[in-house]
């Protein structure tokens, strides 16, 4: 036997025996307890915007209203959640040496039907989120989470990991973006019309009109503020139930 061949085996054995691992069943209590950790640390523990500080180029970006951070958030919750699905059904399939290009091809295939899709049936939202709608591919969430947790769980592990993180995310684009807009607009889903067609235009909500806008609250630099005043509360919070 030669050592391509040991090598070879030894190889195959590995691969079978993580396969084996995935085939282990799982008592209902633990996998129970692993939804509850999974949703503590997509949420709030470890939450990709206030904790972890990623994509904080379209979370400052493109949060100037509530429309354009609930659009960008389910495009960049979708993506999450399929790119974890596909990378953990081929996990044992692709060489280690190639792994990280091999996830980005499969996230930037997802966020170019994103995108076509976006630039087919909302295009006005479509030309809003301009160019952060591509520079979903470069999230380092989505390919920190194939690469942390997809590429080394099953599939409804991986699939429910990227659907909090998805949503801790979206959360937070949601919240800076409701925010910015009353602070800057007076207004809430202005434009909403451009995500779910004209038949929405009705949920536009006025709490104050006002000649000017609050232009600070517009701009990145509002953004910047309101992301530091997210990050103290959660801050306060925690130091609140550690001390209780």
């Amino acid at each position: 036997m030669t050592q391509e061949t040991v090598h070879n085996t030894a190889n195959n054995a590995d691969l079978e025996s993580d396969i084996a691992a995935d085939e282990v069943v799982i008592p209902a209590n633990e996998d129970l307890q692993i939804y509850k950790e999974l949703s503590w640390q997509g949420l709030w523990k470890n939450n990709p915007g206030i904790v972890q500080l990623l994509g904080l180029c379209p979370l400052l970006a493109v949060t100037n209203t509530l429309t354009n951070a609930l659009g960008l958030g389910l495009a960049t919750l979708f993506v999450v959640i399929a790119s974890n699905i596909l990378i953990s059904l081929i996990r044992h399939h692709v060489p280690k040496a190639i792994r990280i290009p091999v996830f980005v091809m499969i996230i930037a295939s997802l966020v170019s039907c994103i995108q076509l899709l976006m630039n087919a049936y909302t295009y006005q939202l479509y030309l809003s989120l301009g160019i952060f709608i591509p520079l979903i591919v470069t999230n380092c969430m989505i390919i920190g989470r194939a690469e942390a947790f997809a590429s080394k769980n099953n599939v409804k592990h991986s699939a429910f990991d990227g659907l909090m993180m998805g949503l801790g995310f979206t959360a937070v684009l949601i919240l800076l973006g409701a925010g910015r807009e009353i602070l800057a607009q007076g207004t809430l889903f202005d434009g909403i019309e451009t995500l779910l067609g004209d038949w929405a235009s009705f949920m536009t909500i006025t709490l104050y009109n006002t000649d000017t806008s609050f232009l600070l609250a517009a701009l990145p630099p509002g953004a910047f503020i309101l992301m530091g005043l997210i990050i103290a509360l959660k801050n306060f919070i925690d130091d609140k139930i550690v001390n209780k």
